[in-house]
């Protein structure tokens, strides 16, 4: 091989060793693009900020002949607090949700169907929060917020879908329990017992939580407490 093959040669396996070298950099890069981007972990709030409030985290998705007398107690003590509706019960009752909306409470999401949110994708945990959340719109034309999922139950895809949509995962500080357990003394005590400034405390519309209801806010006003919306507790906002 003379020099000028020799040459020749060379330069056609230094060109090869480019070409791959770019070639390998190129297919390295685009598996870097479609990596999946890590989630990032949203955590739930179990409590607030507020040292002067407590509020009540009423869930609805039956119950609906108890919530004005609900609503009558609430007014009687000028307190304000958070309703969390579920979409398929909102749609069917456009009225009671308005009078709660229009007594100055704050209306928060409850998936629509009522969905143990832990074992549904993240697509269906999606659907579930915004169909709910497009129910209550088309009534209230409200861009709600907070969520607080069926059960308490909630997995990774809940908290993306959830902070993916706008909201805030909303669990409990102190549960009454009152949807089993129908005796007024003890949804009154578990409400109550040791509370303190920032706590949630869930409750539904049944008739021993009504009867509990104003013996409860009684008690957290004798502690030197109000009664605020889940905005205002989570938040430590200072209002009337």
């Amino acid at each position: 091989m003379n020099g000028k093959d020799k040459s020749k040669f060379f330069s056609i396996v230094l060109g090869n060793i480019i070409m791959c070298a770019t070639i390998a950099v190129l297919v390295a890069v685009s598996f870097r693009q479609i990596e999946p981007k890590a989630e990032t972990r949203v955590e739930p709030y179990y409590s607030g900020k507020s040292d002067t409030k407590i509020s009540l985290m009423i869930n609805v998705y039956w119950g609906t002949e108890y919530i004005e007398p609900m609503l009558e107690i609430l007014d009687r003590y000028r307190a304000k607090t958070t309703f969390f509706v579920g979409g398929s019960w909102a749609a069917g009752n456009g009225e009671t949700l308005k009078r709660i909306y229009a007594a100055g409470h704050e209306i928060g999401n409850h998936g629509y169907y009522h969905k143990d949110h832990s074992k549904i994708d993240a697509a269906y945990n999606v659907k579930e929060i915004s169909s709910a959340h497009s129910a209550v719109k088309d009534i209230l034309g409200l861009e709600m917020t907070l969520f607080a999922p069926p059960s308490g139950a909630f997995g990774d895809a809940t908290l993306s879908a959830a902070s993916e949509l706008g909201y805030r995962t909303v669990m409990w500080t102190r549960d009454t329990v009152d949807w089993r357990d129908h005796d007024s003394d003890l949804i009154y005590k578990r409400a109550v017992k040791d509370v303190k400034g920032g706590d949630l405390i869930l409750m539904h519309p049944t008739e021993c939580t009504v009867n509990a209801l104003e013996r409860i806010i009684i008690d957290v006003f004798s502690r030197g407490l109000r009664v605020g919306t889940v905005s205002d507790v989570l938040d430590g906002t200072i209002t009337a």
